[in-house]
């Protein structure tokens, strides 16, 4: 038994822990919740996040989760959080890393070479496309809010060409996050995920129907009138929708410990 109690309730840890070991330390029954990635075993008892051993439904403390962590969307560092109690003790060749896959038959074939091929493939389209959409959502609201504080005509193409470009990138975001979802987590049933999906389905619909409606009607907001109010509160919340979005991504890459 390499973990043991020290009459104080705190469970004390050797250097060098077996898989075996590691395996006791399941975080039920009172037992410490410890789990190991790339030869590292720290203890996340104290987590929110690892309630009864268990983080996000599928991954289970007393395992090595080194596959586990390649394949998410974060990193190692999300490890430094919680104390190091020790040391994995190898056994077996080491795995070349880059190589994981969420589960051997979760992905098609060409797929999981492709990805053991390029691994930023796992990470990085999401994050590089999502920023886009966002970014032209919030402008096209501040620049309409703009234009009817100033009049200044300039204020107004600025806002209907950053609509532009949300409908055009935000199908792509939505796509890529799909992927994602799919590749990182094999498309499991996630609260942060249904809501990212029905908020950026709904959103793109209202972008869409801006875009067209500013295109046919150029002086939609020009003076007080029913429709350019109405135009303006849908063009207005794009910026919570987009943040919504982005919120809950941001809490799927970098979990927040819950306050008790």
């Amino acid at each position: 038994m390499v973990w043991k109690d020290d009459n104080k309730g705190i469970y004390i840890m050797e250097k060098e822990i077996d898989p075996t070991a590691l395996s006791e330390c399941t975080g039920e029954e009172g037992k410490p919740a410890y789990i190991s990635a790339s030869g590292r075993v720290v203890d996340v008892s104290a987590s929110k996040l690892w309630k009864g051993g268990v983080h996000m439904g599928r991954h289970h403390a007393g395992k090595d989760l080194t596959a586990d962590i390649e394949a998410a969307p974060h990193g190692l560092e999300v490890l430094d959080r919680y104390p190091q109690v020790g040391t994995l003790r190898a056994e077996g060749p080491p795995q070349a890393p880059g190589t994981a896959a969420p589960g051997p038959a979760a992905l098609p074939s060409f797929v999981s070479g492709l990805l053991a091929r390029y691994p930023l493939l796992r990470r990085h389209p999401h994050p590089a496309t999502v920023h886009f959409p966002i970014v032209f959502s919030v402008s096209a609201s501040f620049f309409s809010v703009l234009y009817v504080f100033t009049g200044n005509r300039s204020f107004d193409q600025t806002a209907f060409y950053c609509l532009v470009g949300a409908v055009l990138f935000m199908p792509l975001g939505i796509i890529t996050g799909l992927a994602t979802w799919w590749i990182n987590y094999m498309a499991m049933p996630m609260r942060p995920v249904t809501i990212k999906k029905h908020v950026s389905c709904a959103t793109v619909v209202v972008i869409a129907f801006l875009t067209a409606w500013r295109a046919s009607v150029p002086g939609v907001l020009d003076g007080t009138t029913y429709a350019g109010v109405v135009y303006l509160m849908l063009v207005v919340a794009l910026t919570p929708a987009v943040l919504t979005v982005a919120y809950y991504g941001g809490m799927l890459t970098f979990p927040a410990e819950k306050k008790g």
